[in-house]
């Protein structure tokens, strides 16, 4: 059976045999980085085709057809073409900060990488405070927006940079009460430690309805601090041209677009960890030919379906929900998630300490 944990060990053995643990330490931290990179490409083109797909599917028609078998090609054809594109400087920008913008963006997605259980025992880094982790480092990627709506001396983009800090500044509190609801039951920060607190049955079913209510803020939060429909008012193409990326072009514009959709995986491959148990099979009770049958799935292909199945969750959210104003944003975040989340928070701390979880 396929194990991406025996291929890391047939690896990492080869690498130590040929190369010695120094050297061998420092080419592993290199396909690491090109990994990172490579998934990074390969999910920008994936995510695109299927939001496309979902798209077509939710207004009845085909989407992409006509570049590649079923229009497989399109989202290469896109790429490409803003590869070529000339990236322009607009003359009154701050350049340094214009151009480094894009890429704080982009470092801070692929550092949230590093603590995600892609499958058993395929991480890049088990801290051992990677849910503090996660929200720290997805806080960075605020002042890489604010950075390139400020640094582009342009109306449209300043009030799209802070619109963006804004809707994401509040959502994350709603975002981060309801992971802390799951540290508490589990016990702990460490991710693999949340993952094996589930070997019994994952926390949405077995954290009864306060995990349910966190799981749905929870999603609700994702949707709002990726800027994704119907929360996307700091790209309200028919208020502010493109938001805070208005006057980004070329490369440098991909970087913006690539990130979006990394940090809709990256959001929804949380969520699958958290609540829906990572990269654990699906058990029930004293089932033992059931459960033996789902352990034959590799773990890879639980994750990645758990994270397929989210992601397809928030693009169906894009193409069936109307646009809110920016009042009803902020209303929804402060007058409604929040308090829902403080007290779904006293009531699981309190399901915690009274053992009723099952």
């Amino acid at each position: 059976m396929f194990s991406l944990e025996k291929l890391v060990s047939i690896i990492q053995a080869w690498l130590q045999s040929t190369l010695g643990d120094p050297w061998a330490y420092i080419v592993v931290c290199v396909m690491v980085g090109v990994a990172a990179i490579a998934l990074f490409a390969i999910l920008g083109l994936m995510l695109v085709y299927m939001e496309r797909k979902v798209a077509a599917h939710m207004q009845i028609r085909l989407g992409p057809n006509r570049v590649g078998p079923m229009g497989l090609f399109q989202t290469t054809a896109d790429t490409l073409k803003l590869v070529m594109k000339e990236g322009l400087t607009p003359d009154g920008a701050d350049k340094f900060l214009f151009n480094l913008a894009p890429f704080m963006v982009m470092i801070a997605a692929m550092l949230i990488l590093a603590p995600i259980a892609f499958a058993k025992n395929f991480q890049i880094w088990d801290i051992s405070i990677g849910v503090l982790y996660v929200a720290a480092v997805s806080s960075v990627a605020v002042i890489g927006i604010l950075m390139a709506g400020w640094s582009s001396n342009n109306k449209y983009s300043l009030l799209g940079a802070m619109r963006s800090a804004a809707q994401i500044v509040s959502y994350e509190l709603s975002a981060g009460l309801s992971i802390l609801a799951i540290v508490i039951l589990s016990g702990s920060l460490k991710i693999s430690d949340i993952i094996n607190s589930q070997a019994d049955g994952w926390w949405i079913i077995k954290g009864h309805i306060p995990v349910i209510i966190a799981f749905i803020v929870f999603i609700i939060a994702v949707t709002a601090e990726t800027n994704r429909a119907p929360f996307d008012l700091a790209e309200a193409e028919s208020e502010l041209t493109a938001g805070f990326h208005t006057e980004y072009s070329g490369m440098k514009f991909a970087l913006f677009f690539l990130a979006e959709y990394i940090n809709i995986f990256i959001g929804c491959a949380i969520g699958a960890t958290i609540f829906l148990g990572g990269w654990m099979p699906f058990h029930i009770g004293n089932w033992e030919a059931f459960n033996h049958v789902m352990d034959f799935i590799p773990s890879s292909i639980w994750f990645i379906g758990k994270t397929v199945f989210l992601i397809f969750l928030i693009m169906w959210f894009r193409w069936t929900f109307p646009r809110l104003r920016v009042d009803q944003l902020l209303n929804l975040e402060w007058k409604y998630l929040l308090p829902i989340s403080m007290v779904n928070l006293l009531i699981v701390t309190l399901m915690a300490i009274m053992g009723w979880h099952l």
